[in-house]
């Protein structure tokens, strides 16, 4: 992690097009809007893209909160502007705070936190859960304290 040159207060920007894969489908196709999972999507890609420059070898990051105001409908086809700022950096954990415009108004507001992982450490846990799980070894649905902690 190579974080010496990201500061609080650095932004980056995504244009897009909502599409139909990004848009509702549940209120007809007359109210085909962006989707609000696809919306936080495109949100946490932005802000993973952004933080891909000041990694390192083997890193990468994962999302660890996401607190969202949808309060715009974009239709098909219009263009977006999904602008992330640095807000935090706290260790290993970034935050953004990001806004998003399409051609008429704003669309969301949001707040981002994502932590950079090594990415081999996680597939190990994430290989060790999944090997407890299948084995039986979970209490009440969860990793007993021994396996969890040994799988780190």
């Amino acid at each position: 992690m190579n974080f010496s040159t990201l500061e609080s207060g650095t932004s980056t920007e995504r244009q897009l097009i909502v599409d139909r894969e990004r848009t509702i489908s549940f209120l007809g196709e007359d109210l085909r809007i962006y989707a609000t999972p696809r919306l936080v999507d495109d949100i946490e890609q932005t802000c993973l893209d952004y933080l891909l420059g000041f990694l390192d070898d083997g890193e990468n990051t994962v999302g660890a909160a996401v607190d969202i105001r949808h309060v715009g409908a974009t239709l098909l086809g219009m263009s977006v502007s999904i602008v992330a700022t640095v807000t935090r950096i706290d260790g290993r954990s970034v935050t953004f705070n990001v806004e998003v415009r399409d051609d008429v108004e704003l669309v969301a507001t949001a707040a981002h936190t994502r932590v950079v992982v090594n990415v081999a450490k996680l597939r190990s846990r994430v290989q060790a859960k999944a090997v407890a799980a299948a084995a039986g070894e979970v209490e009440d649905g969860v990793l007993s304290p021994s396996q969890f902690t040994a799988s780190r």
